[in-house]
């Protein structure tokens, strides 16, 4: 009976020792934190920085939210000519899934002379938080005031922006547009483009690639249109938390094509929400 009571002790005396040294249980996510749920839409926090150059995704700022980037594009054209567009974009986040973009555009030619282009108001629209509908449908239209009624005529754009996570460290953009000069040549332009981007370090640098094709017709030529598709690799690197750079060159494909059209952007973010991002994203938009 002695014997009994002293292994008895004994097994109580480890099975305390173990409790005591047993470590607490912990969950480990895969999950990265440029693709969790943020913001007021619980969309990833990828979305919220320009992830392709040609291609827009869903919503960028949440209500309340600014942000500032000023875009390089140029155009290397076959005859040996070049054209570099300068872009300074203000974003503003708006309640209700609404985004208000405003563009300021200056063009040079290779002869270094540079005059305004346009002044560009776009407006976003989002069909519901993210994640509800598939590819998150969004829609987009712009109104750009040209600086000439027959040389650079005003012009009316509409696009649908489609877009969401492939799988992890995978996302991708589709974009839909048609653009109309409402004076002048009264061009036609319809554009699909698409990027797809995969991430190398999580809220810091990812690559991907990005395809546009670009449909141009003019009043009284309808039956010749001007066919261009570019193809390209893509780079994003993000500094810090709330600054972004993309670099995109894009190569032409097709005789209607230039050479190059390559895309160098820089964007800063400010608003509730930003400061408490880690960092990172690969190129977005189109500066059509």
């Amino acid at each position: 009976m002695l014997t009994f009571c002293v292994l008895c002790r004994v097994a109580d005396g480890q099975q305390a020792q173990t409790d005591a040294t047993r470590l607490p249980t912990v969950n480990v996510s895969d999950q990265l934190n440029e693709e969790a749920p943020t913001g007021a839409y619980g969309a990833p926090e990828w979305t919220g920085d320009r992830r392709f150059s040609t291609t827009r995704v869903y919503l960028q700022q949440g209500p309340g939210e600014v942000g500032f980037e000023q875009w390089w594009r140029s155009r290397f054209y076959r005859d040996g000519t070049a054209e570099s567009k300068f872009m300074s974009e203000v974003e503003i986040g708006l309640p209700y899934r609404f985004q208000l973009d405003i563009y300021e555009n200056w063009v040079t030619d290779e002869n270094r002379h540079s005059s305004q282009d346009s002044v560009s108001f776009e407006l976003r629209y989002a069909l519901a938080d993210w994640g509800k509908i598939p590819l998150n449908p969004t829609i987009y239209a712009e109104y750009a005031v040209g600086t000439d009624p027959v040389n650079d005529p005003d012009t009316i754009e509409v696009k649908l922006l489609l877009g969401q996570d492939l799988a992890p460290r995978w996302h991708y953009g589709l974009n839909f547009s048609c653009e109309q000069q409402v004076s002048g040549a009264h061009s036609t332009e319809l554009l699909a483009a698409q990027g797809i981007s995969y991430t190398l370090i999580d809220q810091k640098l990812g690559v991907g690639f990005e395809t546009e094709f670009i449909d141009t017709t003019r009043h009284g030529s309808r039956g010749n249109p001007s066919v261009e598709v570019n193809i390209g690799p893509s780079v994003q690197w993000r500094p810090t938390s709330w600054s972004h750079m993309d670099i995109v060159p894009l190569f032409g494909c097709t005789n209607d094509s230039p050479r190059i059209e390559a895309f160098v952007i820089f964007g800063l973010d400010f608003g509730p929400g930003k400061s408490s991002k880690e960092g990172y994203v690969p190129a977005s938009l189109n500066g059509h």
